[in-house]
């Protein structure tokens, strides 16, 4: 069987008998005023992350989520986006599908706002996504594109890219590792199917989403996820993973390459009230900006002693200079 192939069968299985450790969450479940999770969801959350962020569902969104779990954040979703067909939801997995189904009945009964008509389940493909283009304003998906190999992955992006409206967001959450991994690890296929071997760089899984076409990238999250040891693992070394959640925008590319925000901010502590660098970003005295990689970059090439760049936080909240 090739690994897509396993990874279907691992998540079949999953769909029948819940699995809590199979993806062991590294964060909170949101909690949202008059919103109930059934259990046999949180249960179901094969997720390494969140990718559901209130600032990114103004305005009743349609919202597109690929891998739909035991269909936790698909109700997540349709808490923002109240009204028939808002949220779509598609899987490979029939069992999958079937089993966000009757979830969404149990939901019904703990959530009088909610109606399983918010969401739209439909089986399909990440690699063919069977959305029109430009429909969508905000799409995710939780553990899944880390499972693809690079070929795969570049398809399942620019599928996410080509669905979106202008200025629509793709949040994902997926497992990153800075360490080599063997070719025993990287070819062991339910590994793979497990979000374990499939773990690219940081910045390699940046570069897949700013190749694709994205402009904007926000590094929301970045987590200790797990450990691949020798005594468990075919590895000579422990390798740990992480889990981010990151959030891509489709909006133009700039001129002299994307903005990616890692966390970092400016502050400027000089003896004006302001510093402009006459390219757009004004640092008001002593109050900090958060600022994107490469303008980063750029003030800290002026050479100024008043004004101080941070390290990369990875955990970036919004604002700033682009």
């Amino acid at each position: 069987m090739s690994y897509l192939e396993v990874t279907k069968d691992v998540y079949k299985e999953a769909a029948l008998t819940p699995d809590v450790g199979l993806c062991c969450t590294t964060t909170p479940i949101w909690q949202f005023p008059g919103l109930q999770i059934p259990t046999i969801m949180q249960e179901m959350n094969y997720g390494c992350g969140s990718t559901v962020h209130p600032r990114d569902l103004v305005n009743n969104p349609k919202i597109l989520y690929v891998g739909v779990g035991g269909g936790m954040e698909l109700l997540q979703f349709s808490y923002f986006s109240r009204q028939q067909e808002g949220v779509i939801g598609i899987d490979v997995v029939d069992e999958m599908l079937e089993a966000s189904r009757k979830n969404f009945v149990l939901a019904e009964k703990q959530n009088a706002w909610f109606q399983s008509d918010f969401v739209t389940l439909k089986k399909g493909d990440a690699l063919n996504l069977p959305v029109a283009d430009n429909s969508i304003d905000v799409a995710a998906q939780n553990c899944l594109f880390n499972i693809f190999k690079m070929e795969e992955l570049k398809k399942a992006l620019e599928e996410m890219y080509r669905v979106l409206k202008p200025y629509g967001r793709l949040v994902m959450s997926d497992p990153t590792c800075e360490q080599p991994m063997n070719t025993t690890l990287r070819e062991d296929e339910r590994l793979r199917a497990l979000c374990l071997s499939g773990s690219i760089p940081l910045a390699d899984y940046v570069k897949m989403l700013t190749d694709v076409g994205f402009g904007t990238i926000e590094i929301r999250a970045r987590r200790p996820y797990r450990i691949l040891d020798p005594k468990h693992y075919a590895t000579e070394e422990h390798i740990y993973i992480e889990s981010v959640e990151v959030c891509a925008i489709k909006d133009p590319m700039p001129e002299d390459g994307p903005c990616i925000f890692t966390g970092k901010s400016a502050i400027y502590f000089g003896g004006e009230d302001f510093f402009d660098d006459k390219k757009g970003h004004i640092l008001l005295q002593n109050q900090p900006l958060a600022v994107c990689d490469k303008t980063a970059d750029a003030l800290n090439n002026i050479n100024r002693d008043d004004i101080f760049i941070s390290e990369s936080t990875f955990h970036y909240d919004g604002g700033g200079c682009c």
